[in-house]
């Protein structure tokens, strides 16, 4: 019952803890990128089916190694009263009793990881017309330069040579990252001066472009879709803003005394959580950055047609380690939504996933890359994506019963 208890516990505090904007350290995160099998309960109930798992396996393993501690104490405490031969009898007893409450955790890890397996062997069976070659650019744009004019026209020069680039490979679509070329998009006149655009409006290929937007006097971190004539026909704005790097927290209050760790002088807004992304082969999941610490963005916008997943991030602040952190949040909202991704980063881990989280193709880490692979368009529904997080709701139903019993039970 206590195992119980402390995982419904966990994931109730995990789920109040994504509910805000400092949010990455789910314990299913452990598993990403390597641990398929038992990545794929995600597909059942989100991250929450991941971390009960864990919760639940290594809760077993410490309840029997406390029970083996006690039968040792009480064998131990047994010497004054009992032979050297009856001791030794009770303390053999002991340690096959003790044995046999770690079949309790093994068992269950088995069976999750079978449960698990079976999902990731289901076959992908892409249905034909529902390819898609997606281009993408890794810029290699060092933040220090990112937002000054050296670091503008290294971009539009590397921006523009990549989509060229893409273009005679005959790619469907050029996905670029968070912010690639920082440039107000909304506004006709300033992107309509970009050779980037230009070479949009000569080529014919559509591009996913990671820019800026305009919300009255704020502006927004948003992924434009520029279609072969030059207009923009969706975009995306950036929902889970970095505290302090990109927004100030209270800023009424704090805005004057606190400087931002962001380079950009204006002032972001948060999208709306409920975006969806169209385009011209259908809806699009998408994620900004820190978007993908966050499920809920991307199962609503599955479970509302999202038919393949998009993501642009920006990373050359991160260090190596937490580029993998990030590429290993992609993995799982791949996962859970069964959904391909092709995911765009400034600096690395540029990747194509499957919906089975392997890694297709993953670029370097500070280096200039032009690469491009076929995606396909799927419209399953994974039980997390129809029914959400059901499991940690559950969990505590049935913790709350198990008190109740308990106590019932003592009175």
């Amino acid at each position: 019952m206590r195992v119980l208890i402390g995982t419904a516990l966990w994931c109730v505090l995990e789920s109040l803890w994504s509910q805000g904007s400092l949010w990455w350290t789910s314990l299913s995160y452990t598993q990403s990128p390597h641990n398929l099998a038992i990545l794929h309960l995600g597909q059942l109930s989100g991250p929450s089916a991941v971390t009960a798992a864990i919760l639940a396996v290594n809760g077993l393993i410490a309840e029997a190694y406390i029970e083996g501690r006690r039968q040792e104490v009480e064998g131990s405490s047994a010497t004054n009263y009992i032979t050297d031969l009856t001791d030794r009898e009770k303390k053999k007893e002991g340690r096959r009793k003790n044995r046999i409450y770690y079949v309790f955790p093994v068992s269950l890890c088995l069976i999750l990881h079978i449960a698990g397996w079976n999902l990731y062997n289901q076959s992908l069976n892409p249905e034909a017309g529902t390819e898609l070659k997606i281009g993408i650019i890794q810029g290699n744009i060092p933040n220090d330069i990112k937002f000054d004019s050296v670091g503008w026209r290294r971009a539009l020069e590397g921006y523009t040579a990549g989509y060229k680039q893409l273009a005679d490979r005959k790619v469907d679509a050029v996905l670029t990252p968070e912010t690639a070329l920082p440039f107000v998009w909304t506004n006709e006149y300033q992107r309509s001066t970009l050779s980037f655009y230009q070479a949009i409006l000569d080529r014919g290929v559509l591009a996913w472009i990671g820019g800026f937007g305009q919300q009255k006097s704020s502006m927004t971190n948003s992924l434009f879709t520029i279609d072969k004539t030059g207009e923009i026909i969706s975009h995306y704005d950036k929902t889970k803003l970095v505290p302090l790097g990109e927004y100030i927290p209270f800023y009424k209050i704090l805005g004057g005394i606190i400087n931002r760790l962001s380079p950009l002088d204006a002032h972001l807004v948060p999208g709306n959580p409920r975006q969806l992304f169209d385009t011209p082969f259908g809806r699009a999941i998408v994620g900004i950055c820190y978007d993908s610490a966050f499920a809920e963005i991307f199962r609503y916008q599955a479970a509302n047609g999202g038919e393949f997943m998009v993501t642009a991030s920006n990373n050359a602040h991160y260090k190596p380690p937490m580029l993998a952190q990030h590429h290993a949040l992609d993995v799982m909202r791949a996962i859970e939504i069964d959904r391909w991704a092709a995911i765009a980063t400034n600096t690395g881990y540029s990747a194509f996933v499957n919906p089975h989280g392997e890694t297709v193709w993953m670029s370097g880490i500070n280096t200039y890359e032009v690469q491009d692979a076929t995606i396909y368009r799927r419209q399953t529904q994974t039980l997390y994506v129809r029914w959400g997080d059901w499991i940690t709701p559950l969990l505590l139903v049935l913790a709350g019963f198990a008190i109740i019993w308990q106590r019932i039970s003592i009175e």
